[in-house]
């Protein structure tokens, strides 16, 4: 018992264990995760595994240094916990190592970050201060009974303490390793439903809500990082298998030369890729397409808009645009890291974003083919782009040259008025402005496809601001917060911008030539559901926080409302098919949301999905029925198969700028044949 008392390395496992499972237990009482759940097992074996290695390396240190280390680990831990449910509040999802590109925008916005804590998130702290407590009481008994300790290192007891020590600890490492190992494989340790493997999200934690309930708060921490300095093995990682029944349209593709590339490829990851989207069903044309058919288009992802804009007497531009145009009524903006500009590239491109990175940043250098600027340069029109903001946050100026746009605009190229102080954004309505100007001094007679990129009414809403305070008076006889009446104040110069653009485009005598398109990029980080719900008369759990408007606007359309389940992945198809242009919806994860077949389903970023009947959360499995529709485990895991595919192929696609790939060796292909035909007709000539 006496060798027991005294083993200090037994003695710092058994507090860094009990320290770290009480983080893990408090972090998900206070986030409203189940504690008693199976994937308990894992954590606590991942955690024996983490105590052991830092006990490990502390028996070789006096007390003192290994308390300090304790202490100062322990706190790390905490603030991590802390700081990962904060997070999660305000942003709606857990942040990562591979989002630090986006530092700058937390540092700027780190007041209100904390603003919005919740009192219950400080429980994680008790564990510490219990911990601190501990070592003060240890250190008044170890003053009665004085011993000697040696200044830094702890000098070995006997001849062979040192190779018993590094053995034993080997060998309980290989033991807890290896039982680890079996939990990702093991049968009663996975769910059914689950939309990614465990196994798959040890190698890869790309879905952050699911990593953190199967393998704990720390365990994410450990593996967030893992992942940011190994990439994720994108040969092996997912082989995926496409059965579907494909169905014989009109809208007809020579495949030939694809077909060629694909079988001669030997990259394992292309070589999958190519035959996913070979698999994959070709919409057909319908009664839409084609029925803005060379006309302009303008598209405008509006900054932090939610149904709060669907509001006739305060915003009286947007709901003329939502009730005489299309309103799509279940539209969602699901949020994602870096949602802004994640979310552009999305709406640019039909590709899902890679939940746990600043995909737009990241892979900026990648080029599209698909993307909706290549499509309307293909057909003969004028691609633009615009933002009323700097490269601060997002590199627009290489990606949307990238993405195909021939021109992009950013807030100096434009001549307005904009701050460097974050909470300071620039007018929309000069932005408006500035654009008509730019429009209507070009030379072209192109019909032309724009794409605009608000800023007003970005948060913060808890300070003052110049946008923010614009227009208070119109809230003063309300009860609302003073964070929404700044919200709403925001919104108010997003709708006078519009009110701008549709003057200027009837002043113009372009109003009934062009389409514009709108919809939210995201719902407006920093306001509770509890402050929305002033305004909005729905339950905003079960996602329906982001549900944002989408609208398609033409003067001479007939008004329409749309009940189906959609998002900003369907624009890019849904334009395309209605401009005519010659695109291959196969190339697209997203699909043409007035398909007669289309299937109404939203998805968002964690693979959790909705339609009419049904919720389904990814995050922890669980099915919320809406109807009386029963669907059964088989049909569930069907679709989340499905979501698992287009989510994986994304990434594939994205990560190993396939596009780019396909076309060079498609190109090389055609010139091949060139040449033949080239070398056939030399010898019919001579």
């Amino acid at each position: 018992m006496k060798k027991i008392k005294n083993n200090k390395m037994l003695k710092n496992f058994s507090i860094m264990l009990i320290f770290t499972l009480s983080i893990e237990i408090l972090f998900r009482f206070a986030s409203n995760i189940k504690i008693f759940d199976i994937s308990m097992i894992r954590v606590l074996i991942g955690y024996s595994i983490i105590s052991l290695i830092i006990s490990f390396i502390l028996s070789w240190f006096n007390k003192t240094i290994s308390k300090i280390a304790i202490l100062v680990l322990a706190l790390v831990f905490s603030i991590y916990a802390f700081l990962q449910m904060g997070f999660n509040n305000f942003i709606g999802v857990y942040m990562s190592v591979n989002t630090s590109s986006q530092l700058g925008a937390v540092v700027d916005y780190v007041r209100e970050f904390f603003a919005s804590f919740l009192p219950k998130y400080y429980i994680v702290f008790i564990p510490f201060g219990l911990l601190i407590i501990f070592y003060l009481v240890l250190g008044i008994i170890n003053k009665k009974a004085p011993t000697s300790e040696p200044k830094f290192f702890l000098k070995k007891r006997t001849k062979y303490e040192y190779q018993i020590r590094v053995l034993s600890t080997l060998i309980i490492l290989g033991v807890l390793a290896f039982g680890y190992y079996e939990t990702l494989k093991v049968k009663f340790m996975q769910n059914e439903l689950q939309v990614v493997s465990n196994y798959d999200l040890f190698k890869n934690p790309n879905v952050p809500s699911i990593v953190v309930n199967e393998f704990g708060v720390l365990g994410f921490g450990i593996l967030d990082i893992k992942s940011a300095i190994i990439e994720p093995d994108s040969e092996n990682v997912y082989t995926l298998e496409n059965s579907q029944e494909l169905v014989e349209t009109s809208r007809d593709f020579d495949d030939t030369l694809w077909q060629e590339v694909a079988a001669e490829e030997t990259n394992p990851t292309f070589k999958n890729i190519n035959n996913y989207l070979l698999s994959q069903q070709i919409t057909d044309y319908n009664d839409y397409t084609g029925m803005f058919e060379g006309k302009n288009l303008i598209v405008i992802m509006m900054e932090s808009a939610n149904n709060i804009l669907i509001n006739p007497e305060y915003y009286p531009n947007f709901y003329k645009l939502y009730t005489e145009g299309w309103s799509f009524k279940n539209n969602y903006s699901p949020r994602n890291s870096c949602s802004t500009g994640n979310n552009e590239f999305s709406g640019m491109t039909s590709l899902f974003s890679i939940y746990n990175n600043c995909t737009a940043n990241k892979y900026r250098q990648n080029t599209y083919s698909t993307s909706i600027f290549n499509l309307f340069n293909k057909a003969g029109y004028e691609t633009i782009s615009m933002h009323d903001y700097t490269e601060a946050y997002y590199y627009r100026r290489t990606i949307h040259k990238n993405l195909g746009s021939s021109k992009y605009y950013g807030v100096q190229d434009l001549g307005i008025e904009f701050y460097n102080e974050y909470r300071n954004w620039a007018s929309d309505e000069d932005f408006m402005n500035a654009t008509m100007d730019i429009m209507e001094k070009r030379e072209s007679d192109q019909p032309f496809m724009l794409w605009l990129t608000t800023v007003s009414s970005h948060q913060p809403y808890v300070v003052s601001s110049v946008e923010g305070d614009k227009h208070l008076d119109l809230f003063e006889n309300t009860n609302y917060p003073m964070d929404l009446k700044r919200y709403m104040s925001k919104l108010k110069t997003l709708d006078n911008a519009l009110g701008i653009l549709l003057k200027r485009l009837e002043e113009d005598d372009m109003l009934d030539d062009t389409v514009i398109a709108l919809y939210g990029d995201h719902y407006p980080y920093g306001l509770a559901n509890k402050t929305l719900n002033y305004v909005l008369d729905y339950d905003l759990s079960d996602y329906e926080v982001e549900r944002v408007p989408f609208v398609i606007y033409n003067s001479a359309m007939t008004p329409t409302s749309f009940d189906q389940y959609t998002s900003y992945i369907n624009l890019t198809p849904t334009l395309a098919n209605l401009f005519n242009l010659n695109y291959d919806p196969r190339l697209y994860m997203g699909s043409d949301i007035l398909d007669k077949n289309y299937e109404s389903k939203v998805i968002f970023a964690d693979g959790s999905w909705k339609n009419a009947d049904i919720y389904y959360d990814a995050s922890n499995s669980k099915i919320k029925n809406y109807t009386d529709k029963e669907y059964s485990v088989e049909e569930i895991k069907a679709i989340n198969n499905e979501i698992s595919a287009k989510t994986q192929m994304s990434s594939l696609i994205i990560r190993n700028n396939y596009f780019a790939d396909l076309e060079k060796k498609i190109n090389a292909k055609k010139q091949e044949q060139e040449q033949v035909l080239a070398n056939a007709g030399t010898e019919m000539e001579e």
